[in-house]
């Protein structure tokens, strides 16, 4: 997927200079109790409109590269022309898939891993960094777009993560442009298991060398039991989690923004998340974060920002949907 993460500027003298709220798409609310995608948004979902993904961006028929559907493309331009350059807001083009392409049916464990050359379908590290190079030159004249590398990298060789984010480092920055980029880590880029275990992140991403020195690292961290987000209650604390990886950060020199974050609805996860953000704001590693998620319809996702409405398909109810990955 390619999603647009819009940010506001936070104050000039502040240390976290980016906050936002990510807000979820319609497919949250297209999923019925037998996990069967039927009719709930007008016309058949699969076939008459599919989630966001970069497999429409770079259609299967010409492989991931520089290559793009251009009709798409300009959909997609015209939202974050809106974001940016109307609402003055900043905005992260997240390549979502989770560094795999070919098949988004099933994300985030369907497609081939990128760069994987045992897998003749996979597609190759070069492809991903002319991908990121054509993206980048197009939206390199807007000093409001974030590059944010690729969603949530998982259950891969972690020197394979390092080796297709520099990959796209490279291929942005030959276009000439000069804006932020966020690079995930491995293992779903979790910042509690960031450290401290063979193939983690940690002992590859601080090698990152990007030429214009405007890099942060990505990384998620959610307050549920399994830090999934998709439990309402909040029973991780979140500084004692972030520990080691914010030593990591100090001992490298490095900065890093939470992508995602967020709790449900309710007192014990409202103060939480301000046990979170307080956090982030007294270490000077931390530049941003945006919280998961508004908007109205969930599934059995949980809301940490708005109503939830349940979703659209006929007898389902808020919370008992199914989970569309």
């Amino acid at each position: 997927m390619l999603w647009s993460l819009p940010l506001i500027a936070a104050g000039a003298a502040a240390k976290i200079m980016y906050a936002g709220i990510i807000e979820s798409g319609g497919e949250f609310g297209t999923w019925s109790n037998d996990a069967i995608p039927t009719t709930g948004l007008p016309g058949r979902f699969g076939v008459d409109y599919a989630f966001i993904n970069k497999e429409r961006m770079c259609p299967l028929s010409y492989g991931l590269g520089s290559k793009f559907n251009e009709t798409y493309f300009g959909y997609f331009k015209e939202a974050i022309d809106y974001i940016t350059l109307t609402k003055g807001a900043y905005a992260i083009l997240d390549a979502h898939n989770y560094m795999r392409y070919n098949n988004p049916s099933q994300q985030p464990f369907t497609g081939s891993i990128i760069g994987d050359t045992s897998d003749m379908k996979a597609a190759t590290t070069a492809q991903f960094q002319a991908f990121w190079n054509q993206l980048a030159n197009r939206f390199k004249s807007n000093e409001k777009v974030i590059f944010g590398i690729m969603n949530e990298p998982h259950d891969m060789p972690t020197s394979l993560v390092f080796a297709n984010n520099q990959a796209a480092i490279n291929g942005i920055r030959a276009t000439g442009a000069k804006q932020l980029i966020l690079a995930p880590g491995n293992d779903w880029t979790g910042g509690h298991s960031w450290t401290g275990h063979v193939n983690a992140s940690s002992e590859y991403m601080y090698k990152l060398n990007d030429p214009a020195k405007n890099l942060a690292i990505e990384v998620h961290e959610y307050l549920d039991s399994d830090y999934s987000g998709t439990h309402a209650e909040c029973t991780q604390p979140g500084p004692s989690n972030l520990a080691a990886f914010t030593a990591w950060l100090k001992k490298h020199s490095l900065r890093a923004i939470l992508t995602e974050t967020g709790g449900g609805q309710n007192a014990n996860c409202f103060a939480q998340i301000r046990e979170m953000l307080d956090y982030l704001a007294a270490n000077d590693e931390y530049i941003g974060w945006t919280a998961w998620a508004a908007g109205p319809l969930w599934g059995n996702f949980r809301s940490c920002c708005g109503e939830d409405s349940g979703n659209l398909e006929p007898g389902t109810k808020a919370g008992n949907g199914s989970i569309p990955g």
